[in-house]
């Protein structure tokens, strides 16, 4: 049986590699007792802002088992978005998170995934299991910190040694019995504070704790309402989503660019400077994000993001 299920684990990395994921990490499905405590006194103390989805589903963010009836193995999975050219981000210029720069990342390794389902089904035979990306109450971080791949900075993003934070996660949970990887436990972050000291809405309040509802990501693209105007002027001109912690922290100068050709800018994007932001239209908002995370925003959310930047 342990060497079916080392079998198995080979399998699954090797087809993960494949498809291109630059990690793949093996944890056995359980409860995560030691994320209890810290997820509910999150939620008391209501650093989960208007972002009430947060607070569904307790149970099932911390147990895999109510995903998927009779799950076994939780497998964690890192796809790199760090751009080979970043857009213009000087003191002048209006800016976007860099995960944001091409294509949704929700389609583009949803297919993945399944394309790594279909393929494990095919050598293994049928099980059960859902692929999740970002899109359901699983703690991916901490998953991926349980299966090895890397630690929770203070910033609460998930960091390793070889490529830094720039990645998305990604996981599938399956009722499949594999061997899992151990735990990373050292935290190479050490004495550092860089992200703490650099942001600029002083949304890092722990060790890898953040008050999401201070956090320039959270207004620029979770907050309906009008931004808080005791922000005014510490946005750093961002208008969808925030880099600062993860441009500060020292771990990403081992990040490397992408293959991925869904995640290039458009030519219409390369091309906005600062006054056709300021002029954006529907037409241009359209033609800029096609199939981008930015239409998460709407343009109206995005205009709005465009005028508090402005002096």
């Amino acid at each position: 049986m342990q060497l079916l299920k080392e079998r198995y684990a080979q399998l699954i990395k090797q087809k993960a590699k494949d498809l291109g994921f630059d990690y793949c990490g093996i944890a056995k499905a359980e409860f995560l007792e030691e994320e209890a405590p810290k997820l509910e006194t999150w939620l008391n103390k209501q650093y989960h802002g208007q972002m009430t989805y947060m607070a569904n589903h307790f149970d099932k963010r911390l147990d895999p088992r109510l995903l998927v009836e009779g799950a076994q193995t939780v497998v964690s999975l890192v796809y790199n978005y760090y751009p080979e050219e970043r857009l213009p981000e000087g003191d002048e210029d209006l800016k976007i998170a860099k995960y944001a720069y091409g294509k949704d990342y929700h389609f583009v390794i949803k297919e993945k995934l399944k394309s790594l389902l279909e393929e494990l089904r095919a050598e293994i035979g049928e099980f059960g299991g859902r692929a999740f990306v970002d899109s359901a109450p699983v703690m991916e971080r901490q998953w991926a910190q349980k299966s090895g791949i890397g630690w929770l900075g203070k910033n609460s993003l998930l960091l390793t040694r070889n490529m830094g934070s720039f990645f998305f996660l990604a996981e599938l949970i399956i009722d499949l019995e594999v061997s899992a990887d151990p735990p990373m436990i050292k935290d190479y972050c050490g004495t550092c504070t860089r992200c703490i000291d650099a942001c600029p809405t002083d949304a890092i309040v722990g060790d890898g704790v953040i008050d999401a509802s201070r956090c320039i990501s959270y207004f620029t693209i979770e907050l309906k309402d009008a931004l808080p105007q005791e922000f005014k002027g510490k946005f750093s001109n961002w208008v969808f989503g925030c880099d600062i912690c993860q441009d500060v922290c020292p771990w990403n100068r081992f990040s490397k660019p992408h293959q991925e050709e869904s995640f290039l800018p458009t030519d219409a994007l390369k091309s906005m400077d600062k006054n056709a932001w300021l002029e954006i239209t529907e037409e241009t908002f359209k033609k800029v994000f096609p199939k981008s995370a930015v239409k998460r925003t709407k343009l109206s959310g995005l205009k709005r993001n465009i005028d508090f930047n402005k002096d």
